[in-house]
């Protein structure tokens, strides 16, 4: 699967989606729920509370491994996309679309510009 040219990307297989409204949806990659396998179990922060960038925010549990995963921005959550927490198998089937984790609205809208362009991610995974 292509990596989306609308997306910027952290060293740790996130991404981070700028939406109109200035909030910023985050997912994690498909490289990184390839590596992953069959993703059985997500645990996120709840609706208004902090994320750090590059600090843990959530676990994400597969049938290999348990894994953390990292904030790409800071600020509060908005949103967690429930239907993840029901059929964590999203995360595989759509990690790009219906498989994001959460919604923020951050709190340093510079801190997107220390993440990956999609150029740099496809290289760190090649």
């Amino acid at each position: 699967m292509p990596v989306p040219e609308d997306r910027l990307y952290s060293k740790e297989h996130e991404w981070a989606h700028l939406q109109s409204d200035g909030s910023v949806i985050i997912g994690i990659t498909d490289f990184a729920q390839d590596e992953l396998g069959d993703v059985v179990y997500l645990e996120l922060p709840a609706e208004g509370e902090n994320v750090i960038q590059h600090k843990q925010m959530g676990e994400i549990e597969s049938v290999k491994a348990v894994s953390e995963i990292f904030s790409p921005v800071s600020g509060v959550v908005l949103q967690v996309n429930t239907s993840v927490k029901d059929t964590p198998e999203l995360v595989n089937n759509s990690p790009f679309e219906e498989g994001w984790l959460i919604k923020v609205q951050p709190s340093n809208q510079a801190e997107l510009e220390s993440l990956l362009s999609p150029e740099d991610y496809t290289a760190l995974t090649e």
